[in-house]
């Protein structure tokens, strides 16, 4: 058994007679996007799909086999519900609705796509969109299923956390010690200072007459 364990970048090139030439593998959605997959090329050869994680399949996109050679990745037509709307406003209002809920959709210039969801389908009417149900290919955006949220039991949350918090500090205290900053001209240099309170403002051993 072939086992493909690597996808090709989008912008190398390759012979297009190759890529025609090459087995194609049909896989819906949910199957895109796993990374570990006993699957069925479409000429009937078993293969493995053992690719890094994270990674989601898009219709075109070229895989490598472990002995050098190519298949070529078919979106397959699936259960969805194509949105559309007689304006702009009601067809945003549904992407917006659409991503509260955090659903993978696919966006195109006048529709909306989605897996089928009869819940979703009512919502959607209800806000004034069209909705019907229909079998086509499914490719939602990219930030839908990956790299775009993150949740507390992903394993990168911790890092992207400590990041923003670091990022956060840095931004937070400088502009805390510039709203705390004052011009002082009373004789003496900074080595007067006793001590430093919890916010960072100094006090001085003596007091200043002021006029």
């Amino acid at each position: 058994m072939r086992t493909l364990d690597k996808r090709l970048a989008p912008h190398l090139k390759i012979a297009p007679v190759l890529v025609k030439r090459a087995p194609t593998l049909t896989l819906a959605f949910d199957e895109r996007r796993r990374s570990r997959l006993a699957a069925t090329l479409d000429n009937g050869e078993e293969i493995a799909l053992l690719l890094p994680r994270g990674t989601v399949l898009r219709d075109g996109d070229v895989l490598v086999a472990d002995d050098g050679g190519l298949v070529r990745i078919v979106a397959k037509p699936e259960a969805v519900l194509l949105v559309r709307a007689n304006d702009a406003l009601t067809l945003t209002r549904a992407a917006y609705h659409l991503g509260n809920r955090h659903t993978p959709v696919e966006v195109g210039t006048d529709y909306l796509k989605l897996e089928y969801d009869p819940v979703l389908a009512d919502m959607l009417a209800r806000i004034g969109a069209t909705v019907e149900q229909v079998s086509l290919p499914f490719q939602p955006e990219a930030g839908a299923y990956g790299g775009g949220h993150k949740h507390g039991h992903d394993e990168t949350f911790a890092e992207d956390y400590a990041l923003a918090q670091q990022v956060f500090g840095e931004h937070h205290g400088h502009e805390h010690a510039g709203s705390h900053s004052h011009e002082h001209d009373h004789g003496h240099d900074h080595g007067d200072h006793t001590h430093d309170d919890c916010c960072g403002h100094a006090h001085h051993p003596h007091h200043h007459a002021h006029r």
